[in-house]
């Protein structure tokens, strides 16, 4: 299961944001899924976060981009976890260049159950 989401996170972001991340790692506990990716910026964004001013747009185009593909994305883990997805959490650290998700689900998950 991990590993089905992590692919689909993969490709949420190549096809949703331009571009894929360098790393992606995935964990199921219990009734979170947590996603933490790196390497997840832009040349472009990687140079507008050389300022506090610019890390602060990044930040807000991320959120903004995430808002819009949130069901998409949401429906995708849903399918793979055949559990309802109650609630999607992220934040991104511009300076590192990482990006966590964590999906609350309405049931715990067993690892490699489909």
């Amino acid at each position: 299961m991990e590993s089905a989401i992590r692919n689909a996170i993969i490709k949420f972001e190549q096809e949703f944001l331009g571009r894929g991340p360098d790393e992606v790692r995935a964990f199921v506990v219990r009734d979170l899924v947590v996603v933490r990716l790196k390497g997840v910026l832009t040349p472009a964004e990687r140079q507008l976060a050389k300022t506090p001013e610019g890390i602060d747009m990044v930040k807000r185009l991320r959120q903004n981009l995430i808002a819009q593909g949130r069901d998409k994305l949401c429906e995708q883990i849903s399918e793979i976890t055949e559990a309802k997805i109650l609630g999607l959490f992220t934040d991104i650290d511009v300076q590192l260049g990482e990006r966590v998700f964590v999906f609350t689900v309405d049931r715990e998950l067993q690892n490699g159950a489909r």
